[in-house]
């Protein structure tokens, strides 16, 4: 028979287990859910949805989205992204939209009828698509629609009569498809059904005179009459050549007063708003100078898409290659937050393995960040090219993002909580050297302050179990989602990637600790690596995520540990205190640096190796870990 106090272990054993069952089986927002839904029935060329992400909180940061205050979505908006496939049926789940415009595109099927489940639209745009069928009769319950375009589509079946019930539509152009029947009074409202033939073979004349036909150009010339055929010809060639040159002229004139109003812009953004004071170093550009480093922010130069902006690949006059991220919603809440945010981090937070910030551009309308480029792009996209990311290569990276958030977290003041870990935000130089970046969602944190309470934001799959649940975040948050970075590493994959074959079931945190319990670490690592890896390394690199992705946050140990642990200092000690017991192998790690890693000949210079990783192979167990912190805390 049980005593009591193993009732009571037994007890908080099941609390916990089928709270971390409830928190891996978290439900999606239903937004989030219905816009991927409809995403994936479009054919989308040009990449307009690629940052909706199935596993963000909302879907607010997303391009193409308007949102309330309340973050609920309000617009769907995506004209003349040349998206083709179907609309899905999910649209009726997104019950606040008050607009839907994705006219000029190629998407064809049948209108869903499930739009009669938007109470609030007022504005449905479907023209110029492929769309067949009949108009869904559901339309007529959208009692606040008060515009409606669906022309120029291969709409067919009878005209519906049911339109002019809707109390306050007061614009509607069903032109140019083929809709048949008779068609109902419309008083005082505008509306357009020219180019349907079964409705203007047999109605008045006015019902379809919004038809525009245009009539070729037509000359007789009689053969009877030379001198007249020789004045005609005369005449048609001075029209034409009139219509040419007036053609010339308004080409010219258009082209002048383009290029008059871009430099008018460019006059008016470079005019740079005051109250940026105290931001140290950085250096101030002028819009036109970043105008002209990204050609005109020409699509060809973008490095990556954002929930709030895109990045774009910069040269500046001396040569320097940037990145500038160029900030949407200037004149909104979100977009300003996001610049300031990231410049009173940045200004304050200056370490070898933290994204340094080299200017900014601030105007009435326009915010932009500049910083260096990252020729080697992100962790998350290096682990998912070829060739794969050697094992030597992702210790380093594993420690060097480490010490980044060390320096966050302890040598701030105040201190920095990232609150977005994970392998997009880690960022590689030339020298494969990681740096933390993407300071967007970064708050400032008192060193007496336990926590901040704010609204959810980040990626499902890297957010701690607290911060979801009450809103509360502390360092303790950045070191979970540390922890799922580590197992990024170690399989490859992204984390809520796991669950899509047979064998694997759930979320990848508690895929890896069932692994780990059954011996069966092998199965985490990466295919790509092959064999080449050290299975006591993996093991041990393992233990230090687990030991970061506990489920209370007082257990995770802090940053400064988890750089000592990686280094092979206090491993052992700190998870046998955590589980009372050793059922795992554990060794001393030594990362030294292979000399088969691929670098630049800038690498291997002496004052780089004086900052970089390799100043701690050999003696980093002799120095204090706050010196280590502030000699690497040079800018880069």
């Amino acid at each position: 028979m049980l005593n009591l106090n193993q009732l009571h272990l037994l007890y908080l054993f099941f609390f916990l287990c089928f709270s971390t069952l409830a928190l891996s089986s978290e439900p999606r927002n239903p937004e989030v859910e219905a816009l991927i839904n409809i995403k994936n029935g479009l054919h989308d060329p040009r990449g307009a949805l690629n940052n909706w992400d199935e596993f963000s909180v909302d879907p607010c940061s997303w391009a193409m989205i308007t949102c309330s205050s309340d973050n609920l979505v309000t617009g769907l908006g995506a004209p003349s992204q040349s998206l083709s496939g179907t609309l899905s049926e999910s649209i009726g789940n997104l019950t606040n939209l008050g607009q839907v415009s994705l006219q000029n595109n190629n998407i064809s099927g049948k209108i869903p009828p499930e739009l009669g489940l938007l109470p609030k639209l007022q504005t449905l745009d479907l023209s110029n698509n492929r769309f067949s069928g009949e108009i869904p009769l559901s339309v007529q319950q959208l009692s606040s629609l008060q515009y409606l375009r669906l022309n120029n589509n291969s709409l067919s079946g009878p005209f519906p009569a049911s339109l002019s019930q809707i109390p306050h539509l007061t614009f509607l152009d069903l032109s140019y498809n083929n809709l048949s029947g008779p068609v109902p009074k419309f008083p005082a409202r505008t509306f357009n059904v020219a180019g349907n033939p079964l409705i203007c073979r047999n109605s008045p004349p006015e019902i379809c005179s919004g038809s525009i036909t245009p009539s070729p150009l037509s000359v007789s010339l009689s053969s009877s009459s030379g001198g007249r055929s020789n004045r005609l010809a005369i005449a048609l060639g001075v029209s034409l050549g009139f219509v040419i040159f007036l053609t010339l002229a308004l080409g010219f004139l258009c082209w002048y007063r383009k290029k008059q109003r871009t430099l008018l812009i460019l006059n008016l953004n470079d005019k740079q708003e005051e109250g940026l004071q105290g931001l140290g170093n950085l250096r101030s550009f002028t819009f036109r100078e970043l105008h002209v480093s990204t050609d005109g922010f020409s699509s060809k130069n973008i490095l990556g898409a954002g929930g709030f902006g895109n990045v774009y690949r910069g040269k500046l006059g001396d040569g320097t290659m940037v990145a500038v991220k160029r900030l949407k919603d200037v004149n909104g809440t979100t977009g300003d937050s996001q610049f300031r945010t990231e410049l009173e981090m940045i200004s304050l937070a200056v370490h070898r393995n933290l994204l340094r910030l080299i200017g900014y551009c601030k105007t009435s309308s326009e915010r932009l960040l500049v910083y260096p480029y990252m020729p080697n792009g992100s962790v998350a996209l290096k682990l998912k090219s070829k060739p794969a990311l050697d094992w030597n290569m992702r210790k380093r990276i594993a420690i060097g993002a480490a010490r980044g958030l060390l320096y966050l977290h302890e040598q701030c003041d105040p201190k920095i909580i990232h609150r977005d870990v994970k392998a997009a935000n880690v960022l590689l130089d030339e020298c494969f050297e990681a740096v933390v970046g993407d300071f967007g969602l970064a708050k400032l944190l008192n060193h007496e302050d336990s926590h901040v309470t704010t609204a959810v934001r980040g990626t499902v799959g890297h957010i701690a179990p607290e911060y979801l649940s009450t809103g509360q975040s502390s360092e303790k948050t950045d070191v979970f989602g540390f922890g799922i970075l580590l197992l990024e590493l170690i399989t490859g994959l992204r984390a809520l990637e796991f669950g899509k074959t047979a064998s694997q079931k759930g979320a990848m945190l508690e895929w890896a600790r069932k692994l780990h319990e059954e011996m069966k670490v092998e199965e985490l690592v990466d295919r790509e690596l092959g064999t080449n890896y050290d299975k006591i390394e993996v093991g041990e690199m393992l233990q230090v995520a687990l030991l970061c992705t506990q489920y209370l946050p007082a257990h995770r140990p802090k940053m400064s540990e988890v750089v000592l642990m990686l280094e092979g200092d206090g491993l052992a000690e700190r998870w046998a205190a955590s589980h009372n017991h050793s059922h795992f192998y554990h060794a001393n790690i030594s990362f030294k640096t292979n000399s088969s890693l691929s670098t630049t000949s800038h690498c291997n210079d002496p004052t780089y190796q004086m900052f970089g990783s390799s100043a701690f192979d050999d003696d980093d167990d002799q120095q204090p870990l706050d010196l280590l912190a502030m000699e690497l805390s040079g800018p880069r």
